[in-house]
Parts: C-alpha cells; sequence; structure tokens
C-alpha cells in the first residue's frame, strides 16, 4: 500500500522547523574575527538501538452505514508486543541538533492474538454476535523519525544542570500484519467454534506523525563512576494522519476496506544517559504514545460489484509503550 502525499496543514511544524535552522545559523563575523572552520564529523554520533513493545496494540472500528447504523458494526485489535532494532544518526551543534532514527522489526510473531468481534445482529444492534482470536505474524515493518532541537536554557536564565529544548519533527510508523490460525465462536450459540486455519486477514496500518514538544536533560553529575548521567524527559503533541488496508482472505470475492483517518497522539517518555567514555554513551528509555483518529471507511469487492464510502462509528486509535537501550558512539 502506497503511502498519501500530504500538503496541506503544514504551516505550524515547517514554521517551527525554518526558526530552528535560523536559530542555528551564527551571526556574521569579519574575515579577522572568524574562527577555524570545523568538520561535520567534529559534531556527529550514530548509534545502536534495540527497542521493545509491550501492551501495544492497533484498533480500528467502524459503524454500520445502513439502517439501523449500530456503532460499531466491527472492530478488531492488533497486538503490537514485538522486538525492534535499528540505528540514530545525530548531529549536534552549540545551538541546535538534527537526529534520524529507523528501525525494523526483529519479531517475526507478535506475542498476544489478534481480537475481531461484530455487532451484526439488526435485531439486536448493541449485542456482540461474534468473536475471534487468532495468531498474528509481524510482516517486515517499519518505524522512522527525523528531528531538531533548539537550545533555549541560556536564553532562559537557567540553571546550567538544566538543558530545556523546544523539540519538533516527523515519525512514520508502518505495521504490517497477517492473522493466522484462530478461532471464531458464535455467542448467539447458534454454532460451534469454527476452527480458521491458515491465513485469516493481510493488515497494512501507516501513521504519520507531525510533533511539536518539549526535551530535558538534567545533569545529575556523577553519582556513579561515570564522566556524567543525565535524566532525559520529553512531551510532544502531534497532528496524525492514518491510513489502513485490511484484506479478508477467508471471505468470498477480493474484499479490501481502507480507512483514511486524522486526530492527534500524544507521545512521553523518561531516562538516563551514562557517558561510559569520551566517546561511547549509553541511554535507557521507557516512553509511551497514545494515538487517536477518525475519519472515513471505503468497502471494496470488484468480484460483486460494491465500493462504498462511510463515516458512521470510524475510529482507528492505537497505545504503544516502548523500552529502549542505545549505544552511542560520538566522533
Amino acid at each position: 500500500m502506497r503511502s498519501p502525499v500530504f500538503s496541506s496543514s503544514r504551516v505550524g511544524p515547517v514554521g517551527i522547523l525554518l526558526f530552528f535552522l535560523l536559530a542555528a545559523v551564527p551571526p556574521a563575523v569579519c574575515a579577522a574575527e572568524q574562527e577555524p572552520v570545523l568538520r561535520l564529523t567534529d559534531h556527529l554520533s550514530i548509534g545502536m538501538t534495540t527497542q521493545r513493545l509491550v501492551s501495544s496494540h492497533t484498533s480500528y472500528e467502524f459503524g454500520n452505514p445502513f439502517s439501523p447504523s449500530q456503532a460499531p458494526l466491527s472492530r478488531l485489535e492488533f497486538p503490537l508486543d514485538s522486538w525492534w532494532a535499528g540505528a540514530e544518526l545525530r548531529a549536534v551543534f552549540p545551538r541546535v541538533s538534527f537526529g534520524v532514527e529507523v528501525l525494523t522489526n526483529l519479531s517475526r510473531e507478535t506475542e498476544g492474538h489478534m481480537q475481531d468481534s461484530d455487532w451484526d445482529d439488526e435485531n439486536d444492534p448493541y449485542r456482540k454476535t461474534l468473536f475471534s482470536e487468532s495468531r498474528c505474524r509481524l510482516e517486515p515493518s517499519y518505524l522512522f523519525r527525523a528531528d531538531m532541537d533548539l537550545r533555549t536554557s541560556d536564553w532562559l536564565g537557567l540553571p546550567v544542570w538544566l538543558d530545556l529544548r523546544p523539540i519538533a519533527g516527523f515519525r512514520r510508523q508502518e505495521f504490517n500484519l497477517t492473522t493466522h490460525d484462530g478461532t471464531q465462536w458464535d455467542l448467539t450459540g447458534g454454532k460451534p467454534p469454527l476452527s480458521l486455519p491458515g491465513d485469516g486477514i493481510g493488515f497494512e496500518q501507516m501513521y504519520s506523525h507531525y510533533f511539536l514538544g518539549l526535551r530535558a536533560g538534567l545533569d545529575l553529575g556523577k553519582p556513579v563512576p561515570l564522566k556524567s548521567l543525565t535524566a532525559l524527559l520529553q512531551l510532544d503533541w502531534a497532528y496524525v494522519e492514518g491510513r489502513n488496508q485490511d484484506r479478508h482472505l477467508l471471505r468470498e470475492g477480493e474484499r479490501y476496506t481502507y480507512e483514511e483517518t486524522h486526530g492527534h497522539a500524544w507521545h512521553g517518555s523518561i531516562g538516563l544517559r551514562a557517558d561510559l567514555t569520551e566517546h561511547l554513551t549509553l541511554a535507557a528509555e521507557a516512553d509511551f504514545l497514545t494515538i487517536s483518529t477518525e475519519g472515513t471507511h471505503r468497502l471494496v469487492n470488484s468480484p460483486f460489484g460494491i465500493d462504498f464510502t462511510s463515516s458512521n462509528g470510524v475510529r482507528v486509535w492505537s497505545g504503544q509503550n516502548r523500552l529502549s537501550l542505545l549505544l552511542q558512539y560520538r566522533f
């Protein structure tokens, strides 16, 4: 599935990014006062990171576009608990820093089960009628983040042990999952449990985050035999655009559904960074991310001539809790 091109409602984050860039440019000085040109590698660091998602999911639901218009009509909840790994490249200057991080999944199977619930009794629309659980395979998936921050503590007259930085950036999350080997229960008691062998649903969910927030570092001194120890804090808010594709492989025809949604996300993190040597740093963090979006649901089944779009009860959301370890080398 191709991601959409987003070209609107970007004035806020783009404006902040431009402000950071301008703030990072030093004032002009005469040739006699110019300092020697600094090498870019003097400001670069590269890191390897391992991350673990725990108690995490991405979910969506939609309502009945026809009478009696119950909402939800169907809800699908996909587990995300898994291992990830990747790399971070960061450039740090006296006033501003820039970073890029890319990760992919190590796990090929998520922990937990995908859950699928339906409320399809038109005579009793608020009664759950069907429920299924399936194992969930994590196909190649990706996480991307680019950000920049601006040192402001000296401008604000803050104590030297507190480094407070506005931050702006972009996150992209692409989760590709396939459910398999499930069981379905008829909650009305009309049918015995039904085995669902093999692959059941192919699902792709993408989130694009445009975020603004604050990042802080608190110098804890040297309570242990380290060059330094720093507490790390971050809180940010994001405008989010979401898009997913769901193919029910066990349904007749070629049944696809698509959600196009937008909303917001809150993200926060806390951690510690230890400078082990002049060039080597180890950081451990725990963070949380909550996403809430609403939009439209489209159902397409070409062999049956079905293609319609509805906005009744369409909701896509995610909760992600992450533990990470980063080993960083500064040039």
